[in-house]
């Protein structure tokens, strides 16, 4: 059986990372992408007290024949990287079950995560995993979710939200991302029914307590918000939001969601190199402090209202870290083989809580929960 796992977007900014925690198993681990100088230069970077074997890649997910030129690799397992994963099909996971080979990706594109599953029959028949979603959401946000759903009887909200440090590292493809829907519809559920809320619109501010202290959040569209509603038989409210440390920046982002909605601007995604560099100038500014926050609140076991807020904290600029670490323990866990599912589906049921516990506190990130109402 091959143990070449393969990292497309392997020198990017999360790719780098999961390289990082993956060179120390004895693997061929291939840094995958469509520049052979930045593969390498990741390499050398490191290459240090790794066991695996390393090597680079210089491929295009696009190209006509990509499919081949994975099958010739003959992977135990892809790892994808590369977004954003807006509006780029299945041409990798697909290939990947042609090769034989199991699939992870860090996607957060709500419909890319939730329509994996229609591969689940050629998955299956292939005798491989293919997970869409393995990062901060659903991964870690469902492992939260399945931790603590237990105590309820009846889970009437849940409010999810990711607020990174302005000083924490940043990709271009991750702006891209939130840019295709800033300012545009999407559905979600809320007051008992599914109804519109506008990408990066209704801006308010929440205390994360602790380090992470009072921040601006807007709604942001993730997978969960398609997911949970029937996942957990929520009978209010799923929300999700996210924010920029810095005000400025922050309510620079509702204007242009109001600029997009009132369609004076068409799509904002086509300037995400631009406004990534626009946002490096104020790089000195706020903090490295990232935090997440999962709040579910309905009725206990005991019949009594109930609430949960489960936190996490990062601070030292570790923030980016957590959406690799879904991804980096299902790796680990199909090359230990401790992982025997098999077919395609989102990432939500598949990891639980304690799991990731370890890497919090390999990367000093730490949790809190409070329980009550």
């Amino acid at each position: 059986m091959s143990n070449k796992v393969i990292i497309l977007g392997g020198y990017g900014n999360f790719g780098r990372r999961i390289a990082e925690s993956l060179k120390h198993h004895d693997i061929t681990l291939v840094i995958a992408g469509r520049s052979k100088v930045k593969a390498q230069q990741c390499i050398e970077r490191i290459v240090p007290n790794a066991r695996a074997i390393i090597e680079p890649w210089q491929v295009d997910i696009h190209a006509n024949d990509f499919a081949k030129q994975l099958v010739d690799q003959a992977p135990f397992m892809v790892i994808h990287t590369s977004g954003p994963y807006q509006g780029q099909g299945y041409t990798v996971p697909k290939a990947c079950i042609e090769a034989g080979a199991h699939y992870i990706d860090l996607a957060d594109d709500r419909r890319f995560v939730c329509d994996i599953s229609t591969l689940d029959c050629a998955a299956s028949k292939k005798g491989v995993l293919i997970v869409s979603g393995a990062s901060s959401v659903p991964g870690l946000s469902s492992a939260v979710l399945d931790h603590y759903s237990g105590a309820f009887e009846r889970i009437e909200t849940i409010d999810i939200a990711i607020v990174p440090g302005n000083q924490a590292q940043r990709g271009v493809a991750t702006i891209e991302a939130i840019l295709t829907y800033t300012g545009h519809p999407f559905e979600v559920f809320r007051e008992g029914k599914w109804q519109p809320v506008y990408g990066w619109m209704d801006a308010h501010s929440h205390d994360f307590g602790d380090i992470a202290k009072r921040r601006l959040l807007a709604n942001v569209d993730v997978p969960d918000l398609a997911l949970f509603p029937n996942q957990y038989n929520v009978t209010e409210r799923v929300s999700f939001k996210a924010g920029l440390e810095l005000p400025l920046l922050h309510w620079g982002m509702v204007g242009m969601a109001a600029l997009a909605k009132w369609r004076l601007v068409k799509n904002w995604s086509p300037l995400a190199k631009q406004l990534d560099a626009l946002s490096n100038c104020f790089l000195r500014f706020g903090s490295d402090i990232g935090a997440m926050e999962v709040a579910i609140a309905g009725i206990g076991a005991d019949a009594q209202p109930h609430k949960v807020i489960w936190r996490l904290y990062a601070p030292n600029g570790q923030g980016p870290y957590i959406p690799t670490l879904s991804t980096i323990i299902l790796a680990e866990k199909l090359l230990a083989g401790t992982l025997t599912k098999r077919g395609a589906l989102p990432c939500s049921g598949l990891l639980q809580l304690t799991e990731f516990e370890p890497y919090f506190k390999s990367f000093e990130i730490y949790q809190k929960t409070q329980v009550g109402i």
